[in-house]
């Protein structure tokens, strides 16, 4: 078809178009298709990744939908960072960040998603479709929340241990002849899904709050946040048997007994990733004080915790508040003194 010709049918279908109240085409090409500070919310997170070229893909298609943050963690190959498939991204591709753990990676989240199919796992969590990833997403930003999106190895996806750190499995619809995907695939369909839904105005467009983590003054919030807690992550040896502080007193009278709930919907901000994990580190340290957790079960009800917390979903205070109860406890066992014979 002559060039002349498909300039004047798009040019007509233009027209069309604005009669009818929809936007020019023109308007809607390689534009921003997020606001800055919501995409710099989202942490994408490819676990244990073995082919470079896959890397560069889920780079590339970060790049697409307007999305700046990766994380690897633990890469099989360590020259990931030069690969060529990353086309129009390779700044992205050299800022990335390597963890050595996923625990570490998304311990400044606050909601924390795993993808992968229900083909060859019984999932442990709730399960989410892909259309309903972005309501929930949407209304985290709301909150000035960070959230991971997390993607396990090509061969095998997200193990059970890395699905411990997850509030929820999104599973992304395939047909049930090849139901597993390409790394860079999966990636590009799910920031698909938020670029082009988790901000519409019936999904809830997040407004601005003073103090929202994301801004500068919801950054120095979270970092008084971490400060207090003591830092982010695996609570070292000797945070995790610290004596009863002066501050805790009282907290069992503050605890109360309640429904899993969805971290959404708890009040105040939720508790961080790395924040869940300092407790259930503590926790841990009390059940085997109690001699509760014999040492074939450790690892199992280790795990177990890991989602427990994440189920309930506790806000930063409640889950500080918890923190100082096992605290206790974990102090008044291991100053018990032997009784008389």
């Amino acid at each position: 078809m002559p060039y002349r010709i498909l300039k004047h049918l798009v040019s007509v279908f233009s027209v069309v178009q604005r009669q009818k109240g929809a936007k020019p085409l023109r308007s809607l090409y390689n534009q921003p298709l997020l606001p800055a500070a919501q995409r710099d919310l989202l942490d994408v997170v490819l676990v244990s990744p073995r082919n470079p070229l896959n890397i560069g893909a889920a780079a590339r298609a970060l790049a697409n939908f307007g999305f700046e943050r990766l994380s690897v963690v633990a890469p099989f190959l360590p020259t990931w960072r030069e690969a060529r498939s990353a086309v129009g991204a390779p700044e992205l591709l050299e800022k990335a960040t390597e963890f050595a753990t996923l625990a570490d990676a998304v311990s400044g989240c606050a909601l924390v998603l795993g993808t992968g199919t229900l083909t060859y796992r019984k999932p442990e969590q709730p399960v989410l479709s892909l259309p309903q990833l972005a309501p929930l997403v949407s209304r985290e930003v709301a909150r000035g929340g960070r959230i991971a999106l997390v993607f396990g190895p090509e061969k095998h996806g997200l193990t059970r241990e890395a699905l411990s750190y997850c509030h929820f499995l999104v599973e992304i619809p395939t047909d049930a002849g090849q139901p597993s995907m390409n790394l860079g695939q999966a990636v590009a369909v799910c920031l698909y899904e938020l670029a082009s839904r988790a901000f519409l105005p019936e999904n809830g467009p997040p407004k601005a709050e003073t103090g929202q983590r994301g801004t500068a003054v919801g950054r120095d919030a979270e970092n008084e946040r971490v400060a207090a807690w003591g830092g982010r992550g695996h609570c070292p040896e000797t945070q995790a048997r610290p004596e009863f502080a002066e501050s805790d007193a009282g907290v069992e009278a503050q605890l109360s007994v309640r429904k899993p709930i969805l971290p959404t919907e708890t009040g105040g901000p939720p508790a961080l990733s790395g924040h869940l994990d300092l407790l259930a580190g503590v926790v841990e340290d009390a059940m085997r004080a109690a001699g509760y957790s014999p040492r074939s079960m450790q690892e199992a009800n280790r795990r177990d915790l890991r989602l427990l917390l994440r189920r309930l979903s506790p806000s930063e205070r409640d889950a500080r508040r918890i923190l100082g109860l096992f605290r206790r406890i974990l102090w008044r066992l291991n100053h018990i003194q032997p009784r008389p014979r």
